[in-house]
């Protein structure tokens, strides 16, 4: 069992930075493979970026060079590094885990774990 608590969420403007955190208490075997998804009201849930347990990081295009998703083991904590906002990157943003499988690959129902979300606003 692992418990996530996402943070860093806000409101900016177009081209700013915000900084997400998600702390992992518990299983550390739990977090093995973890990543961030966003979801919009009336939209399914969508991945933005995860990292594998060798460090291995993905992004979806959209987000491919703005965004920067690391790890600190030792913290047991998460960040997703968010710069150059857009308006369309709003949304509720979720940290996820998983012991076993990628999240880069696995089915977004079959993730284990997910943290409770932080709102994320970029006005225009």
């Amino acid at each position: 069992q692992v418990q996530l608590v996402d943070s860093g969420g806000g409101s900016v403007q177009t081209g700013g930075s915000l900084r997400l955190s998600c702390t992992a208490s518990g299983n550390a075997f739990s977090t093995n493979y973890m990543g961030w998804f966003r979801q919009v009201p009336g939209k399914e849930r969508e991945k933005v970026a995860t990292i594998d347990r060798d460090g291995r990081t993905d992004y979806i295009d959209s987000v491919r060079g703005r965004f920067t998703i690391s790890k600190d083991n030792a913290k047991s904590t998460l960040f997703l590094q968010m710069n150059s906002l857009k308006p369309e990157d709003t949304g509720m943003y979720y940290c996820a885990a998983d012991p076993l499988v990628s999240l880069w690959v696995i089915k977004t129902s079959r993730i284990g774990y997910w943290g409770q979300g932080t709102q994320v606003t970029v006005s225009s």
